[in-house]
């Protein structure tokens, strides 16, 4: 398993750069929700469907949660980016039961008040247009395992074209109650989320950046 290492000045370039990717690569990029940041530690789940995906949890943390960021990767995609790993990247690899280890280390990092920890529940990468969006096992081992509370958020990266060349970028994030809920709850409350922000992308569209 590769573990994260935030470096001095990786770490902070890379919050920079990323977002200034994304302003340059897409014509509009909205942000949408309102959280409450506690002194919890921060567990996001996301909607996985392109390599920009830990570019947007990062940047949407650098904007609105400032905590220290976290993001579970495949093994095989860390050791070609290696340098994301100097960025607050860890690997898993889900053929071996490494995967245990990975999960158990992201139970770790989620004591830390000061920690945001990004997880994918689909496990892989998957069309934006997909629905529903199923969960892998991992979560639900994970929540099952975690011992202490986090503020949980759901987040759903969305494109769309409209009249742009580039693409129009939407940022959709809610706090979210998982206590007491079963994953298969969790899911299908991730999904009506999901649905309903697909749905506001047509009048978010027209609003300021």
């Amino acid at each position: 398993m590769i573990k994260p290492r935030h470096h001095w000045f990786v770490y902070p370039f890379f919050e920079w750069y990323a977002w200034r990717k994304i302003k340059r690569n897409f014509s509009k990029v909205i942000l949408s929700g309102e959280v409450v940041v506690t002194n919890k530690p921060i567990f996001i789940v996301a909607n996985h469907f392109s390599w920009w995906d830990g570019f947007f949890i990062g940047s949407l943390n650098r904007k609105k949660f400032h905590k220290k960021f976290h993001v579970m990767m495949l093994e095989e995609q860390l050791k070609k980016n290696w340098f994301l790993q100097y960025t607050g990247a860890f690997s898993i690899q889900k053929s071996s039961k490494g995967v245990i280890g990975s999960l158990q280390y992201c139970i770790d990092l989620l004591q830390n008040p000061g920690n945001l920890v990004t997880f994918f529940p689909q496990g892989r990468f998957e069309s934006v247009y997909i629905q529903p969006l199923h969960f892998e096992k991992g979560m639900e081992w994970l929540l099952k395992n975690l011992k202490n509370d986090v503020q949980m958020i759901f987040a759903a990266n969305q494109v769309d074209y409209f009249e742009s060349v580039k693409p129009y970028l939407f940022m959709h994030f809610q706090e979210y109650n998982y206590s007491g809920k079963a994953i298969h709850t969790i899911e299908k409350d991730y999904n009506l989320f999901y649905q309903s922000c697909a749905l506001r992308n047509i009048t978010l569209k027209d609003e300021p950046c």
